[in-house]
């Protein structure tokens, strides 16, 4: 087996198409997210990617049946005037190793720069280690221009986060997409860190789908928002009790990208 096999579902012809990235991280921000768009605008799919970078890991079924670990393209052509085709990667895993997030991001993009991809957007969480009940959209991108666009849809660009940098897919696809002459904006949903976090990749999404000009229902991302707000008051709770471990140190610990 190849190190990363990219398996063509439907071969497509893309016009000016935009790659959204979306894969497992803190909060699962980044996943929801691109999941949920994936799901509302009725992204067909395009290509399987195998790899031995994932984990050696097979999901079963309820039925029994079972299923490699991978990632996917998923492809939408633009409905109305003002959208552009997109692509949205998803999936179940990052690269595991460093070798790996290198060599599957340079692939994946390779790929997509072969479909005329040269524009990028990377969704992930930002975790701040404390329940986030209004998050903000933190933002980094390869360009001036670019940040002061993203400004206008409220994205905020911090001189102190993300301090550490962009750790992930959410950073590679941005570094290594400049080898592509692609440009590119990572959006990060402020999260506790602590679990799933759907407000934040609604947070997320709302900048995204307006720097897209697509439209998408909310409606099921927020009720599972509100399932998960029961387990956040919880953590909150706990939060008023004393600490064993400094604020500071718990901060480093969780404040990073994915």
């Amino acid at each position: 087996m190849e190190d990363v096999l990219i398996r063509v579902v439907e071969k497509v012809e893309l016009k000016d198409p935009i790659l959204v990235e979306g894969l497992p991280g803190v909060g699962n921000v980044g996943k929801l997210a691109a999941d949920y768009l994936k799901e509302k605008l009725g992204a067909k799919p395009l290509a399987t990617i195998f790899s031995k970078f994932f984990p050696p890991q097979v999901y079963v079924s309820e039925e029994g049946l079972i299923r490699l670990v991978s990632n996917d393209l998923a492809y939408r052509k633009a409905q109305r005037a003002g959208e552009r085709d997109l692509l949205i990667l998803g999936g179940d895993y990052q690269g595991i190793t460093p070798e790996g997030q290198y060599e599957l991001t340079h692939r994946v993009l390779e790929f997509c720069a072969g479909l005329g991809v040269r524009e990028v957007f990377t969704l992930a969480g930002f975790a701040q280690g404390h329940v986030v009940e209004h998050p903000r959209v933190l933002g980094a991108a390869t360009s001036a221009a670019r940040v002061e666009a993203m400004k206008k849809f409220g994205v905020v660009f911090s001189r102190d986060d993300p301090g550490g940098g962009l750790i992930g897919a959410s950073g590679l696809f941005l570094g290594l997409g400049r080898t592509f002459e692609m440009e590119g904006v990572c959006l990060m949903g402020e999260t506790s860190g602590y679990f799933v976090d759907p407000r934040s990749a609604e947070a997320v999404l709302k900048v995204l789908t307006q720097a897209l000009g697509v439209r998408v229902d909310f409606t099921d991302l927020e009720s599972k928002a509100r399932e998960i707000d029961r387990i956040a008051q919880k953590i909150h709770e706990a939060e008023q009790k004393p600490s064993e471990m400094p604020r500071e140190q718990s901060r480093e610990d969780l404040g990073y990208i994915g």
